[in-house]
């Protein structure tokens, strides 16, 4: 473990989002006493966010699991006996390998939430080894989307080079000073601002970082596609984009420019609510920046356009000749370090993409993890075939998977179902076997392994495990050496930490005193090789979009029409304090946030007799939730920003800890979804808001 003095550790963050920043961690007599940010921190240069400086907490939680557990009673009844690791990991198995006996590998699935370390690709060797083609994840809406959109078009996913300067930085549904995704901290984006970078922002709510902007566009939820096909008209009618690279390094260009004739401003401001004088000065604006620079959030990818919205941007980036150029979006290069198909063993599935329960439904090439619709639909109606058992670690999907009542109804269905946490949450109280999860303190770990940042960052352990808690990779190492052959797996789990690190010539031990590994900074690397793709370029117009029935250009579509029923537009974000559903029972951030509230502007409070701090019924087509009114000149007058992931540790386990009353996700359908991704609506959604005024109400 790497020391800044006495008593002092240094490590990066992790689980409480994607991690990122270096934390120096006080350690007295195996108990944290404080932790602050390492100013010397290659991303963070010092900051800290509230989630890391409370994330102690969780290791002490009074309430937090400790120790394997089987249920007794009925499913979510509550009823628990503990027993021991060899007899959970056994039963595991021996249930797995039951399902496996009479179905199939196939139906047995493995599922992810948010990738928070290794755990992510030991889960995805396990279903490798195992025969599972089936890792369920949340990747149709958060990450993949971008990534193999990106891939498609330009033959790499787009990243921002933070670490040279732009001359502009555009924010577009990313809100880094405070949710840091994939580990893009703000801190770097601050300092380029500090430094002269022009700042414009696209988003749905007046952020502190559109505050600071040059330029904000403050979009309809769910319209981004539109907005940024606006853009594209600006850039190519008034022929501002970059000539050069798009003569020689793209392909459909002309196509494209006849295409986008269709989404002048003046027809985009009616989808998008921008002034159409405002996406006309914004598209100059970015296209005579250079380099410019395109910080792309997840929110992008929460509902059936991002496919589009993504496309349309990878164009933005492209033609304005942004692509691979330092301060740009550019192809990280990772450092020497394991592949990840290799680390996976890919090798032993090779009829993977053939088999996944996706691969039925005609996804976009290149998707590796299943929709969660779409392994609800094999669990419930034996599409395109049986699922029965389930495998789940760092998630809770009853609260974050779309449409929570068909979540419940699967959860129900499933023959089988172990899960591992660090706490017992709506999910795990369903289970039959829980098995008790070490905190990211508590083991040696590698984080952005596989982000496609370009770097990974080490997280020396700090203090021993809690009771008897393991950390998920050891689990899943375990559960390999009982479940299949033993020679795919080690007899210490931190072997698996050396494996990555071997091509780098280094020992974990040495990669904690340098604290990163970061890819040889190259750009322009097409001026080589060309791009990726099967033209050699950047396709602005798919080749391969007949073959894989795909739309070869971006469109604006799949907008829900206007409803008067439901007059008013629903989006959410996540909280600042929180990690989706995760840590509602740390009471350092619970003090911060009491509970869910909804964000609305005072003109809309005004309309529907609404007044700050009334419980609210937000309702629409697919049902109703209750949260507090937090009214917020910041909102558009015509939009509900409804908190995300709240359930109430503090109530009963029985009642799955009020599951029901505050989750936006019983506001939610999978009724449809976008083809490519099998991505629902999460964003833009027709509600209805009404205040609660008696107890029968509430």
């Amino acid at each position: 473990m790497a020391e800044e003095g006495q008593g002092w550790v240094r490590t990066h963050c992790a689980r409480m989002d994607h991690g990122g920043c270096s934390l120096l961690v006080r350690v007295e007599n195996n108990r944290i006493v404080k932790i602050k940010g390492d100013p010397e921190g290659f991303l963070n240069r010092g900051y800290s966010c509230p989630k890391g400086r409370t994330s102690a907490e969780k290791l002490t939680h009074p309430k937090r699991l400790l120790y394997p557990l089987r249920r007794k009673g009925d499913r979510g009844e509550g009823r628990w006996e503990r027993i021991s690791w060899s007899e959970a990991i056994h039963e595991i198995s021996r249930r797995f390998k039951k399902i496996k006996e009479e179905e199939g590998a196939r139906s047995v699935a493995f599922c992810q939430g948010m990738p928070k370390g290794l755990e992510h690709f030991v889960l995805i060797r396990l279903a490798n080894i195992f025969g599972s083609p089936n890792v369920v994840a949340t990747q149709d809406v958060c990450h993949a989307p971008r990534e193999i959109s990106g891939v498609h078009t330009c033959g790499f996913y787009p990243v921002v080079d933070f670490h040279e300067k732009s001359e502009l930085l555009v924010l577009w549904a990313s809100n880094v000073t405070e949710t840091n995704e994939e580990g893009e901290i703000g801190a770097l984006a601050m300092e380029q601002v500090k430094n002269g970078t022009d700042l414009m922002v696209v988003d749905s709510k007046k952020t502190a970082l559109a505050r600071k902007a040059k330029y904000w566009l403050q979009p309809r939820p769910g319209s981004d596609h539109a907005l940024a096909l606006g853009m594209l008209h600006v850039i190519i009618e008034e022929k501002l984009y970059d000539a050069g690279f798009v003569e020689e390094w793209t392909s459909g260009f002309g196509e494209l420019a006849q295409h986008i004739t269709q989404y002048a401003p003046e027809q985009m401001e009616e989808v998008t609510w921008v002034p159409a004088p405002l996406i006309r000065e914004a598209a100059r604006f970015y296209a005579g920046a250079h380099p410019a620079a395109i910080q792309w959030g997840n929110p992008l990818e929460q509902n059936a356009n991002n496919f589009h919205t993504a496309r349309a941007l990878v164009s933005l980036m492209a033609v304005c000749g942004n692509l691979d150029v330092p301060g740009g979006n550019i192809h990280a290069n990772e450092p020497p370090i394991m592949g990840l198909g290799k680390f996976v063993r890919a090798d032993l599935i090779p009829d993977k993409r053939k088999e996944m329960i996706h691969a039925h439904h005609h996804t976009i090439p290149r998707l590796m993890t299943v929709p969660p619709a779409y392994f609800r639909t094999a669990v419930l109606e034996e599409i395109p075939y049986p699922v029965r058992g389930a495998y789940m670690q760092c998630t809770n999907p009853l609260i974050t998977y779309a449409d929570s009542r068909k979540t419940y109804e699967t959860l129900m269905k499933l023959e089988f179902l172990a899960v591992s946490d660090i706490f017992m949450t709506p999910t795990a109280a369903l289970a039959d076997v829980v098995l008790p999860a070490a905190t990211q303190f508590e083991f040696n770990d590698i984080g952005h392994y596989g982000l496609g940042h370009g770097y990974i960052l080490a997280r020396p352990k700090v203090v021993e495990p809690a009771g008897e808690c393991r950390p998920d990779i050891d689990i899943l190492n375990e559960l390999g050496r009982e479940m299949t052959s033993p020679e795919y797996w080690h007899e210490d789990y931190e072997a698996f930490l050396e494996d990555v690190l071997a091509p780098s010539g280094i020992k974990f031990d040495q990669f904690v005193e340098k604290g990163y590994l970061k890819g040889e900074d190259r750009y322009r690397k097409y001026l080589e090789k060309g791009f990726k793709t099967p033209t050699g370029k950047v396709e602005l117009v798919l080749s391969t979009a007949e073959k894989f029935g795909l739309s070869p250009l971006p469109v604006a579509e799949f907008l829900q029409e206007k409803n008067d029923e439901f007059p008013l537009v629903l989006t959410s974000a996540k909280s600042p304090l929180y990690l989706h559903s995760s840590y509602r029972w740390v009471e350092g951030l619970r003090e911060r946030e009491g509970g869910p509230l909804v964000q609305i502007h005072p003109d809309t409070a005004a309309k529907y007799g609404i007044s700050e701090g009334d419980q609210v019924e937000i309702e629409t087509e697919n049902g109703s939730i209750i949260q507090e009114v937090y009214i917020n000149e910041d909102v558009h007058p015509r939009m509900v920003y409804a908190a995300y992931g709240w359930w109430f540790p503090e109530q009963e386990e029985q009642e799955l800890f009020g599951w029901k009353t505050s989750n936006f996700n019983m506001l939610t359908t999978t009724r449809s979804l976008g083809k490519e991704f099998g991505t629902p609506d999460l964003k833009g959604i027709s509600c209805r808001i009404r205040p609660l005024r008696s107890e029968d109400d509430k």
